[in-house]
Order: C-alpha cells, then sequence, then structure tokens
C-alpha cells in the first residue's frame, strides 16, 4: 500500500505521482509469453512477469525497452546490449534475452524467431564435432541469432535475383502493367534488405571496435573484471587464458558474419542499381514514345489548321450571298482546286518552318 503525504496546494502533482506509479506497478507485473530454451537443449513455452524477468537476468527497467515487442516502432535498428548478467539482442523482428544457462525468446512465432529456434538447438551439444568442447551457451546464442538472421537475407536474395534478371532481360521491349509492377515489387524488396544488411553491418563494425564490449562477453559468468585499461583481472590463471582465447573467436566470428553482411549488401546494392538504370530506361524509351506521339499531335493539327482554312472559304462560297461566280462554268473547279492547293502550300510552309525551329 503506497502512502502519499500530500499538501492542498500539491494534490493535483501527488495525484500524477501516484497513477505514475500504477502504471509502473501493472507494467511490472504484466506477463510476456516467451519462449524458453536451457542451454541443455529443452524448449518451453512460458509466461514471465518482467518483474521475475528483470530479477532473474540482473537487468534494469531501461535495457528491456531494446528487446521489448510492444515498442516495435521505437527500436527498430539492430543492436547487442551486454549487460553484466545477460546480453540482449534486438536483430529486427528477432529479439531475446541470453543468460549464462538459458534464452528467452520473444515474437517466436515469427519467422525470425522460428528460424532462430531451429539455427540454436543443433548447437546445444556438450562436445563439437571434434569432440572438443563447445563454445559458452552465451555464444552459441549469438552465433545463432547472426547465422539466421544473415542466411535469411541471403536466402531471399537467391530467390530475388533471378526474378530481378528476368526482369531486366525482358525489359524495356515488353512494357506491360504486370511486369512494371513486378519491377516496383522487386525494387521495393531490394531496398529494405539492403536497408536491413546496411544496418546489421554497421552494429557489426560498432561492436567490432569497441574491444571494451567483447571483453564484457568474455568475462560473463567468469571470476574476472576490467580495469580502466580494458585488461583484464581474473582471480584463476586458467580463466584468463580462456578468456582472451574467446575474445579472439569472438573477433573471427564477427569478422565472419561482418563480411557475409557486407556481402549481402553489395549483392542488395547492385541489383537495385541495375533495377534503377532499368526504370532510367524504360523512362527514356517511354518519353520518346510520347515524343513521336507529340509529333504526330502536331503534325495533325497543322493540317486540322490548313483544312480548316479551306473550309473558311467553302463557307464563304456558301452563303446566299450573290457573287456573279456561279454563272461561270469553271468557277467551281477553279476554286475547289485553289482551296486545295492553298491548304497543301500552307501545310509544307507551316512544316518547313517548324523543322527550322527544330520543333519536329
Amino acid at each position: 500500500m503506497l502512502l502519499l503525504v500530500c499538501s492542498f496546494s500539491s494534490q493535483y502533482y501527488c495525484h500524477l505521482n501516484f497513477i505514475q506509479r500504477k502504471d509502473l506497478f501493472s507494467a511490472l507485473s504484466s506477463l510476456q509469453q516467451v519462449v524458453e530454451v536451457k542451454s541443455i537443449g529443452i524448449v518451453s513455452t512460458r509466461k514471465i512477469n518482467r518483474r521475475h524477468l528483470l530479477k532473474s537476468s540482473g537487468l534494469r527497467p531501461r535495457d528491456v525497452r531494446s528487446v521489448d515487442p510492444s515498442l516495435w516502432l521505437t527500436n527498430t535498428m539492430p543492436s547487442i546490449l551486454v549487460r553484466e548478467y545477460a546480453i540482449l539482442l534486438n536483430l529486427g523482428s528477432l529479439r531475446a534475452i541470453a543468460m549464462q544457462e538459458r534464452v528467452y525468446i520473444f515474437n517466436y512465432n515469427r519467422r525470425a524467431g522460428k528460424a532462430f529456434i531451429d539455427a540454436l538447438l543443433p548447437r546445444l551439444n556438450p562436445k563439437n564435432m571434434h569432440g572438443g568442447p563447445s563454445m559458452p551457451f552465451v555464444l552459441e546464442v549469438v552465433e545463432a541469432a547472426l547465422h539466421s538472421r544473415i542466411q535469411g537475407m541471403e536466402q531471399r536474395l537467391l530467390d530475388l535475383e533471378p526474378r530481378v534478371q528476368g526482369l531486366l532481360e525482358v525489359l524495356p521491349n515488353r512494357l506491360t502493367a504486370n511486369i512494371l509492377e513486378e519491377l516496383r515489387i522487386s525494387k521495393q524488396t531490394l531496398v529494405e534488405l539492403g536497408s536491413k544488411a546496411g544496418a546489421l553491418k554497421q552494429m557489426l563494425l560498432d561492436i567490432l571496435e569497441d574491444t571494451h564490449e567483447i571483453r564484457r562477453i568474455c568475462i560473463m559468468g567468469r571470476n574476472c573484471t576490467l580495469t580502466k585499461n580494458d585488461d583484464m583481472e581474473c582471480s584463476v590463471p586458467l580463466e584468463k587464458e580462456i578468456a582472451e582465447e574467446e575474445e579472439e573467436e569472438i573477433e573471427m566470428l564477427l569478422e565472419n558474419y561482418l563480411q557475409r553482411c557486407e556481402s549481402c549488401h553489395g549483392q542488395a546494392e547492385r541489383l537495385l542499381d541495375s533495377a534503377k538504370e532499368m526504370e532510367d530506361s524504360i523512362a527514356v524509351n517511354l518519353s520518346s514514345r510520347r515524343l513521336e506521339v507529340s509529333r504526330v499531335e502536331l503534325l495533325l493539327q497543322v493540317g486540322a489548321l490548313c483544312v480548316g482554312v479551306g473550309a473558311l472559304f467553302a463557307g464563304i462560297f456558301g452563303m446566299n450571298l450573290r457573287s456573279h461566280l456561279e454563272e461561270r462554268v469553271f468557277a467551281f473547279w477553279l476554286t475547289t482546286s485553289a482551296i486545295f492547293v492553298g491548304a497543301l502550300l500552307g501545310f509544307f510552309i507551316m512544316y518547313a518552318y517548324l523543322r527550322q525551329k527544330k520543333i519536329l
């Protein structure tokens, strides 16, 4: 029970404070359904409230914001946050909290969450294929997350590249609505893939440049501390040797996935540039066609003008007024020939003028 002592002038602010604390308590006690994967390979679905999550992982409420599925629009940038007892993974639609013995996966029904679980479970083996000890569970989780995420982008590129190449072969000779719509969708997908690969590449570069974060991963779960100069001090010399070896493994692991991510980003950018060049070519082709149509329209307008002038004379002679030309035998043929020759002469004069001005 919360006891508030407020003066009369500050009752409004105390009421707001009470509401804010009440919302905070309700948020801490709200249940979140997650998938829990233990280090021995046991997978279970459970509901956990935020209070228990913070207590078991040693995190603070502001740390959980980066993986909170309810804050989808405010934390879209990928990140790997290292804390004392946990690592928070935010790789787009993949959100997870990795600890020494378990990992909590949010939004596990999404495609990225399922791919992460499929990549993680085969790694949870006490011994690798050579019979030696496997990597720590936290590193297995990080590698499985990066592997599933980058492999998904590579697969999408493999599926998209033949379709884009096929469009580039038939365009711009076949300009139909379906082909242009397919080109637009492919270009939009390439922009999305390039943006995701670029953001992930920048995140990996930031981690590789920050040796402090890498060493914090290495000393997680060990009796080791970091000095001000980022040197590791361990109570057991063997733990320091293992931590130093893991530091090299982490750097090699991140370098490997950085190269794969750069390859995805470069391939997406190349396909996007090809699609943009094809759009420019289509635009030039359409502009050329519109120019031809405009030239034909201009010629028709010039011809209509000349014929209209001839029709003016025909209308004048059609008036019910005597001109004494109707009494002549050859007046009709002479007038008709003059109108026809005048219309042709006017048309060629206008055409020569437009060609001289480079309008046609």
